[in-house]
């Protein structure tokens, strides 16, 4: 079975972001959140999921925060969601099936 690392960059999330990382509890093999600048609990939420939650300077780059998140990476796979989104059982089970299916051969993006 492969593994896999939930990625996400995150800026005042606290309304959705617990509701996003419910639906993915149980896929992700771990859990990174880097957060650009949050005034609201979202770093309280995100510490509720996982221990690593890093903060990183705004830059007005989208790609340097989400590549941030991504070379503190550990697992074979990455996905990586917004906060906002939410995995519908449907498709979780799809993922599920795919995680048990996919070779272990190293670290990809899905």
């Amino acid at each position: 079975m492969i593994t896999i690392s939930l990625c996400m960059i995150v800026k005042n999330e606290e309304r959705t972001l617990a509701r996003c990382l419910d639906s993915v509890a149980g896929i992700a093999d771990e859990i990174v959140i880097v957060d650009t600048g949050s005034s609201d609990r979202t770093m309280d939420i995100a510490a509720q999921y996982t221990d690593q939650v890093y903060t990183y300077e705004w830059k007005e780059d989208f790609a340097a925060a989400r590549n941030e998140s991504f070379a503190k990476a550990t697992q074979e796979y990455i996905l990586w969601l917004d906060a906002d989104d939410v995995l519908l059982p449907a498709e979780r089970a799809k993922l599920e099936v795919l995680k048990q299916q996919l070779p272990s051969e190293g670290r990809r993006k899905l």
